[in-house]
């Protein structure tokens, strides 16, 4: 098992992220990847995979951290990622995308802007993207008509849309990929959307520390939950949970061949 999103350089896992990381290998995980989410964690990120193996990492910038950074240095940073990602050790460009709730304090023209950014990036250098889209569907739609989907693939990270929207995406060569909400009873449109999903298309994650799966619903995540969600989204699609991994862990390896073997 792969968990494909988890933020474990985040300050929440600073006192105990030795140990959550052994509570993952205890629990099956056998990998997971973390994406950056602003240039102040990237060279920090790269040491990680260079200390284990089983810890990848992306390279990116989160809609949600641009109020944070000066507009006037948003190509400067892309640059800065363009070096980085040329001197190796990340296998994805990402977490990036477009965040609807930000848009007060970050435009959605300044975002669709950095997004185009790092979608040139990906193509460059022939890695996946990892797409956050919060209430930003129709925009993030809209970009796809003119910005081809890196040959490595656009996986749609904790994915948030509407079974009908899946189409769309899929046309796109899109993957997707779902967290803890799967897990949660009420939660009808994550898991309408998880059943649209074709089975090759289809990842698994636990977005930690947010979206902790139920019974942990309401507490920090972390990848050591990934079996819970991985059950869950088995018993929603009704599929044997062994069929699932299997199915997971080969489209995981596709995405990202360092897992392979």
């Amino acid at each position: 098992m792969i968990d494909t999103h988890c933020h474990l350089d985040l300050p929440r896992f600073d006192d105990d992220r030795d140990a959550a990381l052994e509570r993952a290998w205890a629990a099956g995980v056998t990998g997971l990847v973390v994406p950056g989410v602003a240039p102040s964690t990237w060279a920090a990120l790269l040491e990680w995979p260079r200390r284990d193996a089983r810890v990848q990492v992306g390279l990116g910038i989160h809609p949600q951290l641009l109020p944070e950074l000066e507009e006037r240095d948003d190509e400067k940073h892309l640059s800065h990622l363009d070096e980085l990602l040329s001197c190796g050790g990340a296998i994805a460009v990402g977490e990036c995308g477009l965040d609807g709730p930000t848009v007060a304090t970050a435009p959605m023209e300044r975002q669709v802007r950095v997004l185009r950014g790092h979608f040139a990036l990906a193509r460059k250098h022939r890695l996946p993207l990892l797409m956050h889209c919060l209430r930003a569907h129709p925009a993030l739609l809209e970009v796809l008509k003119t910005e081809p989907v890196p040959e490595a693939g656009l996986l749609m990270h904790s994915y948030s849309g509407s079974a009908d929207l899946t189409t769309k995406y899929l046309k796109h060569g899109c993957h997707f990929s779902f967290a803890g909400p799967v897990s949660f009873a009420e939660a009808r449109r994550p898991i309408d959307a998880l059943k649209s999903v074709p089975l090759d298309r289809l990842l698994a994650e636990t977005d930690a520390p947010d979206q902790a799966p139920h019974p942990h619903r309401g507490q920090r995540s972390e990848p050591a939950y990934l079996p819970l969600i991985i059950d869950a989204m088995a018993k929603q699609r009704g599929e044997p949970p062994e069929t699932l991994r299997r199915a997971l862990l080969d489209n995981t390896r596709r995405l990202f061949p360092v897992f392979q073997g």
